[in-house]
């Protein structure tokens, strides 16, 4: 078990996320893309406030709060 199973959560939405950043049309664009998303870890706290496990939303709202 970890001692953080948040951010294991937070990880795996993450990488769920690389195939989309894999095909942004150019390496700078994956490179801020995938800053961004590792960015969420500052909120993860926040993130899983809500009721449901770790849906997509709330890393959406990140991305957009912090773009």
């Amino acid at each position: 078990m970890s001692l953080f199973p948040y951010e294991d959560i937070l990880t795996k939405e993450i990488e769920s996320w690389k195939g989309f950043a894999d095909r942004m049309p150019t390496e700078e664009d994956r490179k801020v893309f995938m800053e961004m998303l590792n960015n969420c870890h500052k909120y993860a706290k926040a993130i899983n406030t809500k009721v449901r496990p770790f849906p997509s939303e709330p890393v959406i709202m990140v991305l957009i709060l912090t773009a």
